[in-house]
């Protein structure tokens, strides 16, 4: 005789946070793991922030020209208004989100929904960069990615500028920054 288990199964959402430097992968992996969302029949919303228009307007793009629509939004918060009914949501450039988007993550996991986020983990100084060390500390599963070092080949875990310009926030990519490992970085 077959009893039925006491215990009600719910939808579980989780937060997974993909980090690391420039040119590591960050966004081709947000895209790849997006895909096989598309792939399962998932239903899908995808964010970037406004201020990030260096490939699209609307497409997240990787530096090797892979891309997937998404929703330009100025303010976190946003992202609430946008979610009904869907069980995935993507974010890319976190970093660049204001302070609210740790909480925005917070409460469509705890609604039940997939959600997951690439971004900067530091700037091109070796800072901690906006939300990110948030994100990173309320993630349930991080991945962080390396690029290869432009100087000596090893493992690159920093953005280094090579753009004379000393705002925290500057978008480019090869002609603004290059990987560099930990000690390629201390070089002038």
């Amino acid at each position: 005789m077959f009893i039925e288990p006491n215990f009600r199964r719910e939808k579980r959402g989780w937060i997974e946070v993909i980090s690391g430097s420039m040119f590591s992968g960050k966004t081709e992996e947000l895209i790849r793991r997006l895909k096989r969302v598309k792939i399962a029949n998932l239903s899908i919303a995808i964010f970037k922030p406004v201020v990030d228009t260096r490939y699209h307007v609307s497409k997240i793009i990787s530096h090797d020209t892979n891309f997937i629509q998404s929703t330009p939004i100025d303010a976190a918060t946003k992202i609430l208004d946008m979610v009904s009914g869907v069980d995935v949501v993507g974010i890319d450039e976190a970093q660049f989100f204001d302070k609210d988007i740790t909480a925005v993550c917070e409460t469509l996991a705890l609604k039940g929904i997939r959600v997951i986020v690439a971004g900067l983990d530091m700037d091109y100084q070796g800072n901690p960069f906006g939300e990110m060390p948030n994100l990173l500390a309320v993630a349930d599963y991080i991945t962080k990615l390396h690029a290869i070092c432009m100087k000596c080949g090893d493992i690159a875990n920093v953005s280094y500028r090579v753009a004379p310009n000393e705002e925290q926030l500057l978008l480019g990519a090869k002609d603004a920054y290059e990987p560099r490992c930990r000690f390629c970085a201390q070089e002038k």
